[in-house]
């Protein structure tokens, strides 16, 4: 089944339920899951149905509409000491992604703010997940013109790397780094992407790789650990990622192997882009080691599917992302504008 990128639509509102596309059944199989009560939007997010730190902060302001919709009070404080529980539990699903407990929070700043009659509040919850949605696609839309913009010049149609997915299944439907590289591709400017697997989960093989193939992209897939023999052999422009979270210096969380990519970047000079929206810098951290990074279930590296890699007996150790410090960023590309790492405070509070 083939689809075109505007067709790519992780998160959906449809008959009063949320449709989802089920990312952990791709490549083999497109479906979508319909979502609609809050206790299945949380397991939804937890087991990677959905994924992507944007995909994340849609999914949780409607999960948090589901499950304002089911409570049955007339009385303000009551129906919002259960929303704030409701908050909670969809908080914790994935601790790392910024954007879903920013999207939470912006519909919690509805709901205390629309007024006493609850029913009103839950019509303005759901018109605002509706506006988080509608507003990351613009936002995705124009890092993807930032985003060409800042790419180098030379040569004319440059050969791009990105690791794990950034694209529209991240997003509401465009994508953050693959957004850059949709932009490039439209303009002439793009001659082929390289996709890491992006080991343990592989999302770069089963989605970054999917998405292009839906569009006619050229890709190339490689596993993780060729990512450095190809920028020595200089098969590679530019290397554009996506992001979980930033700390307000620009230090990066991002899927685990970004840091690794961004040290060979170094190394070879070669440019190395971090692509995502605002609402992924948290200004009330520091620095990266503030932010709280995400450890996964074990058998994600012991095992694929039903067949087990490595003889019992063994420890694991599985942190699903790594940080990235900001001096080893070429710049952000932002919905503003691609940046130095520094000029992040710039925007703080826009």
């Amino acid at each position: 089944m083939t689809l075109a990128m505007n067709a790519i639509h992780p998160v959906l509102w449809g008959a009063d339920q949320v449709l989802l596309i089920d990312q952990n059944r791709l490549p083999q199989t497109y479906c979508q899951v319909a979502i609609s009560d809050y206790e299945a939007m949380a397991q939804a997010i937890k087991t990677m149905v959905v994924r992507g730190a944007p995909a994340l902060g849609i999914a949780g302001a409607y999960g948090l509409y589901l499950g304002a919709r089911a409570i049955q009070t007339e009385e303000l404080g009551v129906f919002l000491a259960h929303l704030e529980f409701i908050a909670d539990t969809l908080r914790q699903t994935r601790p790392t992604a910024v954007n879903l407990s920013w999207a939470i929070e912006q519909m919690l700043n509805v709901a205390y703010t629309s007024g006493e009659d609850v029913a009103i509040v839950k019509e303005k919850l759901l018109a605002q997940a509706h506006q988080i949605r509608e507003a990351d696609l613009q936002t995705c839309q124009a890092i993807g013109e930032h985003g060409l913009n800042a790419l180098p010049p030379r040569p004319e149609k440059l050969t791009i790397l990105t690791h794990c997915n950034a694209g529209a299944l991240a997003t509401a439907g465009y994508g953050t780094a693959l957004g850059v590289i949709r932009s490039a591709w439209a303009a002439g400017r793009l001659a082929r992407v390289y996709a890491d697997e992006t080991r343990p989960r592989c999302q770069g093989a089963k989605l970054t790789v999917w998405e292009c193939v839906q569009e006619g992209i050229p890709v190339t897939l490689i596993t993780d650990s060729m990512a450095a023999h190809c920028l020595q052999q200089r098969r590679i422009d530019a290397v554009v990622v996506g992001a979980d979270r930033i700390a307000r210096n620009g230090d990066t969380a991002n899927k685990i192997g970004t840091y690794s990519l961004a040290v060979l970047c170094m190394m070879h000079n070669v440019p190395f882009y971090v692509a995502a929206p605002l609402s992924t810098v948290d200004f009330r951290l520091q620095d990266g080691t503030q932010i709280p990074i995400e450890e996964r279930d074990p058998s994600e590296i012991y095992q694929i599917g039903d067949t087990r890699l490595c003889p019992e007996g063994a420890d694991f150790y599985n942190p699903a992302f790594d940080v990235t410090p900001a001096q080893l960023i070429t710049a952000i590309i932002t919905e503003r504008g691609a940046l130095e790492p520094s000029q992040l405070l710039t925007l703080q509070g826009e």
